[in-house]
């Protein structure tokens, strides 16, 4: 008798296990953030920069809602009546992103911007930081934006935006050593988060205008248990040719930019994420958005990622 009711103890044991693994996969909720360049996205002229036709901007929020994020982080806002129309425009599309976040740095004629369906529950600017170059003090053109964000009501992420010094020629320094000195201190806000929750779900992205292998983009990733996963979307267009040596990557389409005055392809916008992020990430639903007439929305391509809210 006792070995019949130790199987039934046992029975009983496996089935409570097997509901709680059903649980657990129901309460697990699948969403996805994206970044997108929408170049020049102004209602009005500026000194520098023309406004934005209503085709492109019209074109920029077709591609919004193709991909229909519940998280976006967008560069090249043209201040808040820019964001809003932006918004009004997805509203009418049916979706729905209403709450906001903006930073305005030292360049007053673009700003970093994040819409999300879920509730924003800490915004942190950092417009102040500086960095000595040349002799001179300089301060990071566009700032960073910080965003905690409640994708339920026990599970949160951090998306820290940047918009990183472009190729193009300054005046008075080197284009790359801007980039260089943004991205450090861009790394010091994930190091500095990291030092804080080295378990957080956080997520840089943006326009870090450089390449993989890059002095920039290696300081942004870092290395060791604080290092950054770089998510690397592609176009999913059902190629799986594989990489052709241990330091290559395989050949997908990739590129997220197209830099006209040397009419070159590359990937410059990234979706990193730190350890605690990586383990909820859903690889088969991150990509490139392919969209037909692509270059009148801009000259970048959105890239979004999917994540679980429960560690898989």
């Amino acid at each position: 008798m006792p070995k019949p009711k130790a199987a039934s103890c046992s029975l009983v044991l496996a089935s409570l296990l097997f509901l709680l693994s059903l649980s657990r996969l129901a309460a697990a909720q699948r969403y996805s953030v994206a970044t997108f360049n929408v170049e020049n996205y102004l209602l009005a002229d500026t000194e520098s920069r023309r406004a934005k036709p209503e085709s492109s901007r019209s074109h920029v929020a077709a591609a919004i809602v193709a991909i229909h994020p519940d998280v976006i982080a967008l560069e090249e806002v043209g201040g808040e009546p820019a964001l809003l129309e932006l918004q009004a425009r997805l509203h009418a599309a049916h979706l729905e992103l209403p709450r906001a976040a903006i930073v305005h740095g030292p360049d007053t004629n673009i700003q970093i911007a994040i819409l999300s369906r879920f509730p924003i529950v800490r915004i942190q600017t950092h417009t102040n930081d500086s960095y000595l170059l040349d002799g001179r003090r300089r301060r990071v053109a566009r700032g960073f934006l910080e965003a905690e964000i409640a994708v339920t009501p026990r599970h949160r992420i951090v998306v820290l935006a940047a918009h990183l010094k472009s190729k193009r020629v300054a005046i008075d320094s080197a284009e790359s050593e801007l980039r260089e000195n943004e991205a450090r201190l861009l790394r010091e806000h994930v190091d500095e988060i990291l030092r804080r929750d080295p378990d957080a779900h956080l997520l840089v992205c943006g326009d870090l205008n450089d390449t993989q292998e890059s002095r920039p983009i290696r300081l942004v990733l870092g290395t060791g248990a604080r290092g950054l996963v770089d998510t690397r979307p592609f176009e999913p267009n059902g190629d799986s040719t594989p990489a052709t040596g241990p330091r290559q990557r395989p050949r997908r389409i990739a590129w997220t930019h197209h830099f006209g005055q040397e009419d070159t392809y590359s990937r410059i916008d990234y979706l990193l994420l730190s350890r605690g992020l990586a383990r909820e990430w859903v690889p088969g639903g991150t990509r490139v958005h392919v969209q037909r007439d692509w270059g009148l929305a801009s000259d970048h391509r959105p890239i979004v990622a999917e994540f679980e809210t429960e560690d898989r």
